[in-house]
């Protein structure tokens, strides 16, 4: 009786504390007493000690140390704990000791041990612990259900929190809005856009904040408009627009190219935060209104990076760089530390522009100021100075990556073949392969190319077949054309209008330059009859390339057909093409 007694009056004593100093005099007390292993003593001692407002976790689990036979309750409180921490590894380690003990988890315990193990990417832990809460019978438990959804979201399986939303027996809004923003993520986005609309159909649920910005995301993603306006709909009828959905919209109108419609919703937005004004400032560079966008940005009450990077990388992608730099230059009084992806805007804008100078000055910069070359930034520079014919410099780049990834292997094999280094292109190239790294399909264009300056024609040949026998990677137009031209060059005429017609059914203005390449070969090699048949083929394609219409005539005036010659000049008349000074004068 008087041990019940002491326990009650510690308890009290605890519900009464108002600092950790008063927290650890009582705890001393507690165990002086012998009532350090009293479970309902040591649950009130750690909920105390647990909590931010009184307690210190580092002290919680020093005492926590000392409790021979933790109750599932105090288990719960550190895993808990540990993962709002980030020591995920800890809150596993803690789950395994709990079932070794033999306490058995509860509907609390799981949702932070799959939290953790989703956080860390355990795939094979996540199934265990899938398999154990089957076995508890907490399976059909909604929130241990969608913590397992969640987990399976963040591991990117798929199948995983699809097949556990299908058994539910029951599904909350928040059940629903996993599953959604689960394909965003594994950027499944139609399945995303269909189980939004499943949801409206089959649910008495209702979409809330989270279910209509994972929607519009998928929405932006896919530019579908049409339910982007429903959703929209939906918002204005149901809901009380907040500053979140409000950006959602904005995003979507404005990547749907419907800048307008989501200036109107910027405008009657009572808040707005610095997300709201880069989705201006990115629609209005998307559609190439860089004074609008340049407007918006001034007006922006605050800047952060990312505001700052979408102004510099529109004014790059308009091949404005005097302004993408003076802008840079703003932003450094400005006391804003560029990141990563502004380095990287800027050495594009350098290497599309032949702007050595800056480019160099950038590099400086990077070194200077102590900015991670990491195999992104990397790729950048070997790029810009490529591009800018300084080959030794970029393989120097190169070779002194202590990263490197599948851009960075391509972009130096394709600066090499553009600066006439081939065979230096082509060794890359199987080095690339010894070292573990996958070619993709930009690389085989950089090695198609270098083939193709160079006239190896079995070596080309062997590349363009090895792309779907080996590489299984579908060849484009760009891939096609480069082969076709190698062959075109090499003479080997017959071999390349096989090609032409297994090119891909893509839009005819497409597949103009591979034609042209065939043709100018045809020229080349005097080739009438083929020239007559590709000739035949482009009529029904309404092309304004002037060069085709040049070399279409220039083949017929080669066969003495001035009347086919005229027939070029005069559909050329009609379709409103002027030819391009420099070529042959046989239209005149």
């Amino acid at each position: 009786m008087c041990l019940k007694l002491m326990k009650g009056t510690y308890i009290s004593l605890l519900k009464s504390c108002k600092s950790l100093s008063q927290l650890k005099q009582i705890q001393a007390h507690i165990f002086s007493v012998g009532l350090q292993q009293d479970r309902d003593t040591l649950n009130k001692l750690m909920a105390f000690s647990m909590d931010s407002s009184l307690g210190d976790f580092n002290y919680a689990n020093r005492i926590f140390k000392y409790i021979h036979t933790p109750s599932l309750f105090i288990y719960n409180l550190m895993i808990k704990a540990f993962v709002k921490r980030g020591s995920f590894r800890s809150a596993i380690s803690l789950f395994r000791q709990l079932r070794e003990h033999g306490v058995w988890p509860d509907n609390y315990t799981y949702p932070y041990v799959l939290k953790g193990i989703g956080c860390i990417g355990e795939v094979g832990e996540g199934k265990k612990v899938h398999a154990f809460v089957v076995k508890t019978g907490l399976a059909f438990d909604a929130y241990v259900g969608n913590s397992l959804m969640d987990m399976y979201a963040e591991l990117r399986l798929v199948e995983g929190f699809t097949q556990v939303f299908e058994e539910m027996p029951e599904r909350d809004t928040v059940s629903w809005n996993i599953m959604i923003s689960g394909y965003v993520r594994c950027k499944r986005f139609q399945e995303a856009v269909d189980v939004y609309r499943r949801m409206r159909k089959e649910s008495n649920e209702k979409p809330n904040e989270a279910t209509v910005v994972s929607s519009l995301s998928a929405c932006t993603s896919l530019r579908n408009l049409e339910l982007g306006k429903e959703i929209h709909d939906y918002i204005v009828n149901e809901l009380d627009l907040t500053t979140i959905m409000g950006n959602a919209l904005l995003d979507m109108y404005c990547k749907c190219g419907h800048v307008s419609v989501a200036q109107k919703i910027f405008d009657t937005m009572p808040v707005k935060n610095v997300n709201c004004w880069t989705s201006m400032v990115t629609g209005y560079v998307t559609c190439g209104l860089l004074d609008e966008a340049r407007d918006y940005f001034e007006r922006s009450p605050s800047r952060d990076i990312v505001l700052w990077t979408a102004m510099i990388n529109g004014y790059v992608q308009f091949n404005r760089f005097e302004e993408a730099i003076a802008l840079f230059g703003e932003m450094q009084m400005r006391g804003v530390r560029p990141d990563n992806f502004i380095v990287v805007t800027l050495l594009t804008g350098c290497a599309q522009s032949g702007a050595l100078e800056q480019g160099k000055w950038i590099h400086n910069y990077i070194d200077e100021n102590r900015i991670l070359v990491d195999a992104v930034v990397g790729t950048a520079l070997i790029e810009m100075y490529a591009k800018c014919g300084c080959i030794d410099i970029a393989l120097e780049i190169f070779h002194g990556l202590k990263e490197k990834d599948t851009a960075s292997w391509t972009a130096i094999i394709c600066g090499l073949a553009m600066n006439g280094k081939t065979s230096r292109a082509l060794e890359l190239f199987e080095a690339m392969q010894v070292r573990g790294f996958k070619p993709d399909d930009v690389t085989f264009i950089a090695v198609l190319s270098a083939c193709t300056h160079a006239g190896l024609v079995e070596e080309g040949r062997k590349l363009f077949h090895s792309m779907t026998s080996v590489y299984d990677i579908e060849p484009n137009l760009e891939h096609y054309g480069c082969f076709i031209d190698l062959l075109g060059r090499a003479g080997l005429l017959q071999e390349a209008e096989e090609l032409v017609r297994k090119l891909p059914n893509e839009n005819d203005e497409i597949i103009v330059p591979v034609y042209g390449a065939l043709l100018s070969a045809c020229r080349t090699y005097n080739n009438i009859d083929m020239g007559e048949r590709l000739a035949t083929a482009l009529a029904k394609v309404k092309s304004s390339d002037s060069s085709l219409h040049t070399l279409l005539a220039s083949i017929y005036a080669s066969a003495d057909r001035w009347e086919d010659v005229r027939k070029v000049r005069s559909k050329m008349k009609d379709m409103g093409i002027k030819k391009v000074p420099g070529y042959s004068s046989c239209l005149e």
